[in-house]
C-alpha cells in the first residue's frame, strides 16, 4: 500500500486519514490527502469489504453514503491515460465523528465494467447505482433491481460515456397516425461548428 500523505493536512483531516489507513490496512491501494479531502483507492476484490470496514471500524464510523457516481477516464488528461477506463467513486459521511472520505475503485473490464453493489452496506446506494448503470453501463453485481432510472426503457447506449454521440442514436417523436410516442433514428447529423473571428485593424482604439 502507498504511504499516506500526512504533509500539510488540516488537523481533522489528518485524524481521518490516519484512522482510515489503520482500519483498512492492506485492503487499500492508497490513502491520500488532496485539498484537505481524504481519498481511498481500493481494488475491485476488496471494495465491498473495505466499505463495510469504513462503516463499522472505530475512528471511521461512516454511517451514511451521500453520493456514488461513475467516471469514464477514457479522455482524462487529453487522452493520455494509462489504466482502466471506468471507476466508481463513493462519498461517505460520519455524522457521529463529523468526517468525510472518498472511496474510488476501478472496474477490471473495460468491455463489461462490473463491480460489487453496496446496497447491502448502505441502502442509499440503490438509486445511485441505478444511475451509474444507466449513464455509464457499469453493472453492480448483487443489486436487486438494476434497471434504468433516468433514460427510457427503449434508450440505446449510455449517455455519459465519452464515446456517446452528442446527438444520441434515436430521437423521440409523436406519431399522429399511431397516436403515440415512438422512437426513430436521429435525423440531425452531428456537425462541428468553428466560430468565425473577424478582427478589424483599429478595433477598440477609437
Amino acid at each position: 500500500m502507498q504511504q499516506a500523505n500526512l504533509a500539510a493536512v488540516a488537523p481533522g483531516t489528518e485524524a481521518t486519514l490516519q484512522a482510515v489507513t489503520a482500519a483498512l490496512g492492506d485492503k487499500a491501494r492508497g490513502v491520500e490527502n488532496r485539498l484537505d479531502e481524504v481519498t481511498v483507492t481500493v481494488g475491485a476484490a476488496n471494495y465491498l469489504e473495505a466499505c463495510r470496514i469504513l462503516r463499522e471500524a472505530p475512528g471511521c464510523q461512516f454511517e451514511q453514503l451521500i453520493d456514488l457516481c461513475g467516471v469514464d477516464y477514457s479522455e482524462y488528461k487529453m487522452g493520455d491515460w494509462d489504466g482502466p477506463r471506468y471507476a466508481v467513486v463513493v462519498h461517505l459521511l460520519s455524522v457521529s465523528l463529523n468526517q468525510r472520505v472518498r472511496v474510488r475503485v476501478f472496474c477490471g473490464d473495460d468491455d463489461l465494467p462490473a463491480i460489487d453493489s453496496l446496497t447491502s452496506v448502505w441502502s442509499a446506494a440503490n438509486w445511485f447505482e441505478r444511475e451509474a448503470f444507466d449513464l455509464y453501463g457499469i453493472v453492480f453485481e448483487g443489486h436487486a433491481d438494476l434497471r434504468r432510472i433516468l433514460t427510457d426503457y427503449g434508450f440505446i447506449g449510455h449517455p455519459f460515456r465519452k464515446d456517446f454521440p452528442v446527438s444520441g442514436h434515436v430521437e423521440m417523436i409523436y406519431d399522429a397516425e399511431k397516436k403515440r410516442v415512438i422512437y426513430q433514428p436521429v435525423s440531425i447529423e452531428p456537425r462541428e461548428i468553428t466560430p468565425r473571428i473577424i478582427r478589424e485593424e483599429k478595433y477598440g482604439l477609437q
